[in-house]
């Protein structure tokens, strides 16, 4: 499977959205081709990580880059979880603002005007029609949220419901998984927000990319599979990406040659990046073959590097 030939990649950071009542206001790094109309729209959550700039704006381009130069308009919020704001701890939502992550993406589509505004390279480009959401790590988390997915403030005992219907599918990549006794000790203990994730009222289009060998056991005792929850415990339409020998930077997409990769690998990133363009094209366009073809070709070989699996 061969995505469209890339073209220029236009990046505009930090454009800023004012957030009345967020810590700071929101900034977003957004990245679209030069050309083309009607452009569909990809909302990008970063990961956390020992670094100090890639769980920002200005993590991630191996994904932002590829999908832009392949047609589509990639926004990235900072959110406040990031080390590069240096917010005070004791900041309400902190340390994971898993609550505000979902909200920003939200506030992002009820400014597009805005960005627009502020970047006049876009004016009357965008489909708002067709957004999808992306995220990595606990940046998977927030797509889970976005696309149905439930869950019980630990604060006050709440079911929490911040689906944002306008978003239609989403990719879900190396994700938290579900709560209980699947949780690792100091995970229930520091994280209470993952107890109780319900994902059968996911029930938006997913992708969820695993690695086999991605075991995270800080956060859970359920080894690589749990990764693999948000597929396996959501109903259909979905499909699963298990990347073989992968681990938790699934090759390196979080940036580029960056030393927290722990499985750094080009050809992975690769395939990354080419299977969820495809995915995101299939979700958001019907009849497109992109998707199809993608999975025709991952099987045809006789040493696949990764397994494909839908409902």
């Amino acid at each position: 499977m061969h995505a469209t030939l890339p073209t220029p990649v236009l990046s505009v950071a930090p454009v800023t959205l004012p957030a009345p009542g967020r810590a700071v206001d929101l900034q977003v790094r957004v990245s679209a081709p030069v050309t083309g109309g009607e452009l569909p729209i990809v909302l990008l959550s970063h990961g956390q990580g020992r670094s100090n700039h890639l769980s920002s704006l200005d993590g991630y381009a191996p994904l932002a880059h590829y999908w832009a130069a392949h047609g589509f308009v990639v926004i990235q919020p900072t959110h406040l979880s990031s080390r590069s704001l240096g917010l005070d701890p004791g900041t309400p939502g902190a340390p994971l603002f898993w609550r505000s992550r979902a909200e920003d993406m939200t506030h992002i589509l009820d400014r597009l005007d805005i960005l627009e505004e502020a970047v006049p390279q876009l004016s009357g480009r965008l489909d708002r029609d067709r957004v999808a959401v992306a995220g990595h790590s606990m940046g998977g988390h927030t797509p889970s949220l976005l696309l149905g997915a439930r869950l019980t403030d630990p604060d006050d005992g709440r079911e929490v419901d911040l689906t944002e219907p306008r978003i239609k599918a989403g990719v879900l990549l190396a994700a938290p998984g579900r709560g209980g006794d699947a949780l690792s000790g100091w995970a229930a203990a520091n994280l209470p927000f993952l107890l109780a994730t319900d994902f059968s009222t996911m029930t938006a289009p997913a992708l969820v990319v695993a690695g086999d060998k991605d075991d995270s056991p800080h956060l859970t005792v359920g080894g690589p599979e749990w990764h693999a929850d948000p597929y396996t415990l959501a109903p259909g339409p979905r499909s699963l990406l298990t990347l073989f020998d992968a681990e938790h930077g699934l090759g390196g997409i979080a940036g580029y040659d960056v030393a927290e990769t722990t499985d750094e690998n080009p050809g992975r990133v690769a395939a990354v990046q080419r299977l969820t363009w495809a995915y995101l094209r299939g979700a958001l366009y019907a009849g497109d073959t992109a998707w199809r073809a993608a999975g025709e070709e991952l099987t045809a070989g006789p040493n696949p590097s990764a397994r494909l699996e839908s409902k």
